[in-house]
Parts: structure tokens; sequence; C-alpha cells
């Protein structure tokens, strides 16, 4: 079993990296696979609170980074109607992110666009680290169950550059992208969709 401190630092790293790192799940999974005697709780909730932390990390990064260096005061404004419109919806926000965490979909897009609203990351972290505790005991205890009664070959595990992972990570890049070009406001105002423009009037202060 590997060192839980190597494990932390692991998974940390990849939920830093902003794309097209293989998925928590997926790793733990294969610890799991491999040491079918692991402790499922203590693992998950290493992987979590490493997960959750590498998080938050890359939320601030995209904060200090994107929004601040390569968003314009326009940009800036637009995700600001995003950031409004959830500050009296805290709770909801709160439960999007916990359930969004039983899923084993990528949550870096996630993180990216929550932070690129300046929103403040402690309404989301524990219920994040919640859902990740339970989904990736799960996938520990699944991995873990299946090596005790299944003849392990080392083709078992595939890949994370695999067709479905590739795809996915390009389409969620890509919801990121229509995140910053919508016009929020007239969405969230009008309820009508456009695309923020270059020279709109309504985006003038």
């Amino acid at each position: 079993m590997p060192e839980l401190a190597i494990v932390f630092a692991t998974v940390y790293a990849l939920n830093v990296v902003p794309a097209f790192a293989p998925p928590t799940w997926m790793a733990l999974s294969i610890i799991g696979f491999e040491h079918p005697t692991v402790d499922v709780g203590e693992l998950a909730l290493v992987g979590a609170l490493a997960a959750t932390a590498g998080r938050l990390t890359l939320a601030r990064l995209a904060r200090a980074i994107v929004r601040q260096r390569f968003f314009d005061e326009r940009h800036r404004r637009n995700v600001d109607a995003v950031k409004e419109a959830l500050e009296g919806r805290r709770t909801l926000t709160a439960g999007a992110f916990l359930l969004y965490a039983f899923t084993p979909f990528p949550s870096n897009v996630l993180f990216i666009a929550y932070g690129l609203t300046s929103l403040p990351m402690r309404s989301v972290a524990v219920p994040f680290c919640i859902g990740r505790f339970l989904s990736y005991s799960f996938w520990v205890y699944s991995a873990s169950t299946a090596a005790r009664h299944l003849v392990r070959q080392p083709e078992d595990a595939e890949s994370y550059l695999g067709v479905w992972f590739v795809v996915s990570q390009c389409v969620f890049l890509l919801l990121l992208y229509v995140f910053a070009k919508i016009d929020w406001r007239r969405l969230l105002h009008d309820r009508s969709l456009h695309w923020l423009g270059g020279n709109d009037e309504r985006d003038a202060p």
C-alpha cells in the first residue's frame, strides 16, 4: 500500500492540472485493485481531502490568472452576473456541488468556472469533499472486491487516455469556452440567449 502522504500529494497534483489528468476515482480504483486489503475509508478520505484541496487551488488559479490577467473588464462584468445570481442561492449551489461530486465526471471545468466568478470557496468545499469521499469509497471498495474475486491481468486497467476520456475532456473544455462567451446578464434578466458581443452597448458601464 503506498504511503498516504504520497497518495495525497499525487491526488492533489492531479486535481490542480486544468485538463487531461487521469480522474482521481480511476487512480484510487487502481490502488484498490492492486491492494485488495486496503483500508477503504482511509484511502477514500485522503483522496477526497486531496482532491478538494487541488480543485480549490485550481479555482484560485483560474481567478488569479484567467480572470485578472486574460479577462477584460467586459468579460469580468459578464461572469459577475453569474456571481450575483448565485450569491442568494448558496444552499442550492452547495447542493449542486454535492450531487456533482457523486458522479465520475471530471470537475476541473466546474471549479475553473466557479473560480472565475470570484465567489467564496468555503461554501462549496465541504459538500464537494463529502460527495467525493462517498463516491471514492464506492470505487475503491468495488475495485478491491473485484480484485479478491477475479484473476487479475495487467491489461485489465485501461489507459486514462482512452477515447472516452479524451472526448469528455474536450467537451468539458468547450463548455468552459461557452460559459465565458454567453451574455449572462441578458440570459438571466431577459431570458434570451446571446453571445457576448465585442461592441454590445449593453456592456457599457
